[in-house]
């Protein structure tokens, strides 16, 4: 008997319990049972009963809980005890799809509820208890870090065509890099990435940066590229940089970063395509452009801080197959910490209005020049 523990197993039991003693089925489903059975974070916890929601709400308000209306009309409402919030989703099978959603209708039985989810590992339940209940086969792929379909890959992803990026996202999460992609899995995403057309620019974006965030994207981003679901998604971006950069964070002991790995993919029309915000695309702008100049390691950190400088000099690393200089990054990070030694007032009443700038940023490219070593006399001087 397989079991999860864990203290978000403890308020979810009072849901649980609150609908089995009505006699009903509930279940935790999903996310939070497979994250439990590897010793990942339990973020959302998700549970699933065959209770219709207006059952849910009546007995969730008799037993004092806060319940909100998130999605009735798809059989979810969220349930909150004290400060954590549940999602309460009715049995479902799908009745029809389309590519980008689907047409439901309750189920009676967690099979039928089962059968509709993308991955046999996403389809692992538990009670109130912790007992794992696994109606598909999810625990042995969940064991192996086997990412696979659930039933036909062709039909889970002619349901949901957005189950090709999440199935490069699994694997980049939850894969043995070492086994490999499901070979099924891996050709029907690449018989059907003509269908990721169909998909909001949004849905795409938040699937990709998702992806980008794990710890080693590089061999999921390297099959999308293979399967032809990265030029798809992101027309002229490459998966080559991406590897030597992960292998260059991992020797500079730098966190992942979504947008310095974006920068290293390249890409036309990137912020369109994944709808990044205003701020991210022009950081990804920016890395683009001191990946590829030749302003010094100290002047980047001066310029541009000590993270935007290392972020630039890893991007630059990879570019030419090697780590970063650690002498380079110290002056990056050092340089950070400068100000210029003279200041507007320095120069004024002698300049003023335009001529005042011109003046200070010829002092600040003579004191950079000079590795930053000239005083504020020598500058003035």
């Amino acid at each position: 008997m397989t079991r999860v523990s864990g203290e978000w197993l403890a308020g979810a039991g009072r849901v649980l319990r609150m609908l089995t003693e009505a006699g009903f089925q509930a279940w935790c489903v999903g996310g939070c049972v497979r994250n439990a059975l590897i010793g990942a974070p339990v973020a959302d916890v998700d549970i699933t009963t065959n209770a219709l929601p207006d059952h849910v709400i009546a007995l969730a308000e008799a037993a004092g809980f806060r319940v909100v209306p998130t999605g009735i009309d798809h059989g979810t409402v969220t349930v909150i005890v004290g400060d954590t919030s549940f999602e309460v989703t009715t049995f479902r099978r799908d009745v029809a799809t389309d590519g980008r959603r689907a047409t439901v209708a309750f189920a009676s039985d967690m099979t039928e509820d089962a059968a509709r989810r993308d991955f046999t590992m996403n389809a692992l339940y538990c009670d109130a208890d912790g007992v794992v209940v696994d109606p598909l086969g999810g625990l042995p792929d969940l064991e192996a870090r086997h990412v696979r379909f659930i039933g036909e890959p062709e039909a889970r992803i002619a349901e949901d065509y957005l189950r090709i990026l999440r199935f490069f996202r699994f694997h980049a999460w939850y894969g043995d890099p070492a086994g490999g992609l499901d070979a099924e899995g891996l050709a029907a995403c690449a018989a059907h990435q003509d269908g990721l057309a169909q998909l909001s620019r949004e849905r795409v974006g938040h699937e990709m940066l998702r992806m980008l965030a794990a710890a080693d994207p590089a061999p999921a981003v390297a099959a999308m590229a293979m399967t032809g679901s990265l030029g798809a998604v992101l027309p002229g971006a490459g998966a080559g940089l991406l590897t030597v950069l992960i292998h260059v964070e991992e020797a500079a002991n730098l966190p992942p970063d979504i947008i310095r790995r974006l920068a290293a993919l390249g890409g036309e029309g990137v912020a369109e395509a994944l709808r990044l915000s205003r701020a991210d695309d022009n950081r990804r702008i920016l890395l683009r452009d001191l990946m590829q100049s030749e302003v010094g390691a100290a002047e980047l950190g001066y310029r541009y801080g000590a993270a935007t400088a290392m972020d630039a000099l890893a991007l630059r690393a990879a570019m030419g197959s090697r780590e970063i200089d650690p002498n380079q990054a110290e002056l990056a990070r050092s340089a950070a910490e400068l100000t210029l030694p003279v200041t507007a007032t320095d120069l004024m009443p002698t300049f003023q209005g335009p001529a005042l700038g011109q003046k200070l940023r010829e002092i600040e490219g003579r004191w950079i020049a000079s590795g930053f070593t000239l005083g504020r006399a020598e500058l003035l001087g």
